[in-house]
Formats: structure tokens, C-alpha cells, sequence
């Protein structure tokens, strides 16, 4: 199944290049449609690790205007600081453990409860770990406890021993009601194969 499934993806990512090309398909394969879901922007890309001071408007640069900042030089040093330490783009916040075990079965039993989140809340991240002897199914990016807090109590039917962690996060996106894009890709697949 992960063989398949890794195959897809990769197939996927192809069609995704390919998009707006003509695509050659090998005989016994259709191209089909499909429902792919991406994390949204957490912040506007076009700005990460960049000094806002040294982009501002300036009319010797061509622009219409010039933009002036006065301000102590401790703030850009500290602005300069804060981009050249965090380049992981993390910050410590919350997740919801839902599954965490040693058994022998784990590794499998792992697998098998972060499949079913994504399969139910798609925008939402889920993370795998193994630190030995656990497996750990983690889920979200949350900025406060009462935001983990909100999954929490939507999965606790689904996933009744999860729970509330302190960690480090991703950067959560800002839009919560768009948290994941839902997008079309082509995909290459066997004839008469379904999904």
C-alpha cells in the first residue's frame, strides 16, 4: 500500500509540472483528475528572510514614493537577529497527540491512525515520530492550548486517548478557515482502476 501510494504522489508531482504541457500517456494508462490537498501559505513567501527595511519604496530605486522609517538602530539589529536565528521557522506551541504506543504492533497501528486522521480532517497537519521505544501520532499547529483544546474535543470520539501537548510547532497559517488549499492535479493511472 505505501508502495502505491508513494507512486501516486510521485506521478502526481509529475502531472503537477506538467500541467500545462502535453503529456505523452503510455498505453493502458488514463490521465484522471484528482482531489490533492496542500497546507496554505503560512505567511507571504515573498517576504521570509528578508529585511522589510531594505525593500521600503524609495524614488531613487524608480518607485513613486519614498518611504522613511525613523527608528532606533536596536530595532533593525534585533530584526536582523531575529531573521538569522530562526531560519527553521518554528515556535513552541501546542499539538493533540492521538496515538502513542510500544507495542509490536505499533509501528503499523501508528500508520494506521495518522491514515485515518488525514482521512478526516485533510487540512490538518499530522506528524509521525518514533523515539525510542514510542510511536507518537501528533496532529496540529496551534498558537494557544484553548486552540488544541478545539481539536480536541471534535476527535475525542475518534481518537479517545488523545490528549494535549506542549511543543515546538510549524508556524500555524493565519487564515483558520482556510487552513489547506484543495487543488486538482492529474494523475497517470492503470486502465480501469478506481482511486
Amino acid at each position: 500500500m505505501r508502495k502505491i501510494l508513494i507512486s501516486i504522489m510521485v506521478l502526481a508531482a509529475s502531472a503537477l509540472a506538467l500541467k500545462g504541457q502535453d503529456v505523452v500517456v503510455p498505453s493502458g494508462y488514463n490521465l484522471v483528475d484528482s482531489l490533492v490537498y496542500r497546507p496554505a501559505a503560512t505567511q507571504d513567501s515573498t517576504l521570509s528572510g528578508k529585511n522589510i527595511f531594505s525593500i521600503l519604496p524609495k524614488k531613487s530605486k524608480g518607485d513613486k514614493a519614498d518611504v522613511n522609517i525613523h527608528q532606533s538602530q536596536a530595532v533593525q539589529n534585533a530584526m536582523l537577529k531575529t531573521i538569522a536565528n530562526n531560519p527553521s521557522r518554528t515556535m513552541n506551541g501546542y499539538r493533540v497527540r492521538i496515538f502513542f504506543d510500544n507495542k509490536q504492533n505499533s509501528r503499523g497501528a501508528s500508520e494506521a491512525a495518522a491514515g485515518r486522521f488525514r482521512g478526516m480532517y485533510p487540512g490538518t497537519a499530522v506528524y509521525r515520530t518514533y523515539t525510542n521505544p514510542f510511536f507518537k501520532v501528533t496532529v496540529g499547529d496551534f498558537r494557544t492550548r484553548s486552540e488544541a483544546l478545539q481539536l480536541l474535543s471534535a476527535i475525542k470520539n475518534e481518537f479517545p486517548s488523545s490528549f494535549v501537548v506542549r511543543e515546538k510547532i510549524n508556524y500555524p497559517v493565519v487564515d483558520k478557515r482556510h487552513s489547506f488549499v484543495a487543488d486538482t492535479v492529474l494523475v497517470m493511472r492503470p486502465v480501469g482502476q478506481k482511486n
